[in-house]
C-alpha cells in the first residue's frame, strides 16, 4: 500500500478545523454528535484524509456507546493500531493504515464473530453510499 504523506499546512488546507483536530491532532467527537453514529445506510465507510475503504456498513452495529462502530474492517492491512496511554488510561488507537489519520480506539467488547468493537469517530470518516 502505498502511503499518503503530506505536511501538517497541506492536512489543514485540505480539512475543517474539526477534522484536522479529530484526525490529524487525535481528538475525540462527543458522543452521540457525530454525523454517522446513527446512520443505517448501506455503503463504504472511507477515511475522510485519503479516501481508503475502511469499514462496510454490514459490519455496522449499534454498540450504544455514541460513536459509529464495527466489528471489523474492511481487511487487517487498511487499519493500524497503536498502544494510547493518554488521559491516564491504556487503549488501542485505531489509525488509517494508507494516511496514519487518527480514527478512534478497539475495544475487546464487541459482537461475535470478532468480539471487537471498533469506536471511530464520525467526522475520520465519509460514507460512499455507491459501493453496496
Amino acid at each position: 500500500m502505498e502511503k499518503v504523506v503530506k505536511t501538517e499546512q497541506e492536512w489543514r488546507e485540505l480539512l475543517s478545523e474539526e477534522e484536522f483536530y479529530i484526525c490529524r491532532q487525535k481528538g475525540t467527537e462527543r458522543a452521540f454528535t457525530g454525523e454517522y453514529y446513527n446512520e443505517k445506510a448501506q455503503g463504504s465507510y472511507l477515511c475522510r484524509c485519503c479516501g481508503q475503504p475502511l469499514f462496510d456498513s454490514q459490519t455496522k452495529y449499534d454498540s450504544g456507546s455514541g460513536w459509529p462502530s464495527f466489528y471489523k474492517p474492511v481487511a487487517e492491512e487498511v487499519v493500524g493500531v497503536n498502544r494510547d496511554t493518554s488521559h491516564g488510561m491504556v487503549r488501542e488507537e485505531v489509525v488509517c493504515a494508507k494516511c496514519e489519520a487518527h480514527l478512534g480506539h478497539v475495544f475487546p467488547d464487541g459482537p461475535e464473530p470478532t468480539g471487537l468493537r471498533y469506536c471511530i469517530n464520525s467526522l475520520s470518516l465519509k460514507l460512499d453510499e455507491s459501493t453496496d
